[in-house]
């Protein structure tokens, strides 16, 4: 089976969004700094670019947390890959993914996170599929809602393809 890829969401559009999101991150944090929780390995293109985009002070770590492997589907088995590398007592902690789908991965990440103590826990994403949702999940900052197709680019992959493109992609297998 292969595939091609089709664009959904053009790099200039992906840009203009996040340079909103950082100004409107950047207002509701006004005068605080902000604890940016990159979850890898997909959002590491949308935390850096979003972080550059920010006014308040931000400091940055990261979580690699699995459900897919090399399906498109998640398996609803969530792994914490790897963890944090300091402490979030009493930080205004930002978890940045790019996209939430199910909310299996997410939901289960979030419990971890609460037990642990941050001041403030907000999410943020830069895809969001409401249609796919298993979970009550509260998303703070959304970039982009989409419709239930499979995305690539931007961060995303399938079977770890496609990850570098600079827009995002929805596969269309043939």
């Amino acid at each position: 089976m292969s595939e091609r890829i089709r664009e959904l969401i053009s790099e200039k559009d992906i840009a203009k969004r996040i340079v909103e999101l950082g100004a409107q991150i950047s207002a509701d944090y006004q005068g605080e700094s902000v604890f940016m929780l990159c979850v890898l390995k997909g959002g590491v293109y949308f935390t850096t670019e979003l972080s550059k985009r920010m006014s308040v002070p931000v400091s940055l770590d990261f979580m690699a947390v699995s459900s897919y492997g090399m399906e498109t589907e998640s398996s609803g088995v969530v792994k914490i890959i790897k963890d944090l590398d300091e402490s979030i007592e009493g930080k205004n902690v930002l978890v940045v993914e790019d996209i939430i789908d199910s909310g299996r991965t997410l939901s289960l990440l979030l419990e971890n996170l609460r037990q642990r103590k941050p001041k403030t826990l907000k999410l943020c994403t830069l895809l969001n599929k409401p249609a796919r949702r298993v979970t009550d999940i509260q998303v703070d900052y959304v970039g982009y809602e989409i419709p239930d197709e499979f995305v690539v680019g931007y961060g995303m992959d399938y079977a770890q393809k496609y990850r570098n493109l600079p827009y995002i992609g929805v596969v269309e297998f043939e």
